[in-house]
């Protein structure tokens, strides 16, 4: 592995001078050579300490920072070979897009005829060719946040930090320097690791996402890992929606758990570990993975809440009294259901899982 975190402890002192804040506990992450790896949690879980304790902004009270083999957790930052882009810009205001892209060169004294060259390639990558006179004032957001990214990049790093770097964006940048971020990390093959509370940002544009609560990792995985297998409550309640269902075991069958659950009877894919029949456990059922009235369905409800989004419908459906959240897809192919409609609800079989044991 290329960037290894092994079991990082950082300690803070609490406010007030009694007693200690453990702000990242034990968190062990190895990540290789050109991934992206997103470390995604809820405000104040840890992610931006991890993210500097990797930088060098902090370091660890206990544990261990290795960079392609090397031990870096006394390294200064601009020993590190990393470069950071930040939540809010940090672009000087005085410097045009040439002098502030070039800045780190610069301050190296590289040649000019060098500057020139790596200043057009890495603003040609963030397609920012045209604007190099132009004032930070004279851009839009995004367009300063490409600025702050080709700035990063023309170091050549080793590792690209990326810190909340969209979160100053309105929805429709951010889904557009989303697509950027992901086709200029897999053009050049940087390793990156790049904090997030937004899920949809993780499920973008991780090759693996680290989920962390707490300080603590709840679960580290590709995308369709963390979202179709969740480790945790935690991690299936942060990652999309989830309806949790309490059932009872009957029955394990390659795989393949029979849960009563509901007044019915439903099969869900088996977590590691044993399952014991006569055993209660928690079922995961993703709104999507609902559907009503279909030939298939197994049990009653009465629709509480229901809400036209144009591209779907959200449900509330009360069934056995529990609420269960559902979404529906392309609805000019429904019949959009009332509030106080009785209908009949399907837990598609091979979509429901069972949580792991604790």
């Amino acid at each position: 592995m290329y960037l290894v975190l092994e079991d990082v402890v950082k300690v803070f002192p609490a406010r007030g001078g009694s007693g200690e804040v453990t702000a990242v506990d034990h968190v062990s992450v190895a990540i290789e050579k050109g991934e992206l790896v997103t470390l995604l949690g809820p405000s104040g879980c840890g992610k931006t300490t991890t993210l500097r304790l990797i930088a060098g902004f902090e370091f660890p009270t206990s544990g261990i920072i290795r960079l392609d083999g090397k031990v870096i957790n006394d390294e200064p930052p601009h020993k590190r070979d990393m470069s950071m882009v930040f939540q809010s810009y940090a672009i000087f205001p005085h410097l045009n897009v040439f002098e502030n892209t070039a800045y780190g060169l610069k301050v190296q004294r590289r040649p000019r005829a060098e500057i020139q060259k790596r200043v057009a390639r890495a603003l040609e990558l963030v397609e920012l060719t045209g604007l190099e006179n132009r004032a930070p004032n004279q851009l839009s957001g995004g367009q300063q946040q490409r600025v702050a990214l080709a700035r990063a990049l023309i170091m050549e790093p080793k590792v690209l930090l990326m810190d909340e770097p969209l979160s100053n964006l309105d929805a429709k940048l951010r889904e557009q320097m989303r697509t950027e971020i992901r086709r200029i990390q897999k053009r050049l093959g940087i390793t990156t690791v790049y904090v997030t509370h937004d899920q949809v940002e993780a499920m973008t544009l991780s090759d693996r996402i680290v989920i962390i609560n707490n300080g603590r990792v709840e679960q580290i995985g590709t995308p369709t890992e963390v979202y179709r297998r969740p480790q945790t409550r935690f991690v299936a309640d942060f990652i999309g929606r989830a309806n949790f269902v309490t059932g009872i075991v009957r029955d394990r069958r390659d795989g393949q758990l029979v849960v009563d659950a509901l007044g019915t009877t439903l099969i869900a894919v088996a977590p590691p570990g044993d399952m014991t029949v006569g055993e209660t456990v928690t079922l995961v059922a993703r709104p999507e993975m609902l559907e009503l009235d279909t030939p298939e369905a197994q049990v009653e409800g009465i629709v509480r809440r229901a809400t036209y989004l144009g591209h779907t419908i959200e449900y509330d459906v009360e069934v056995a009294g529990q609420l269960l959240s559902l979404v529906e897809h392309d609805p000019r192919h429904h019949t959009i259901h009332p509030e106080g409609q009785p209908v009949r609800v399907r837990f598609l079989e091979d979509c429901l899982y069972v949580l792991p044991k604790m």
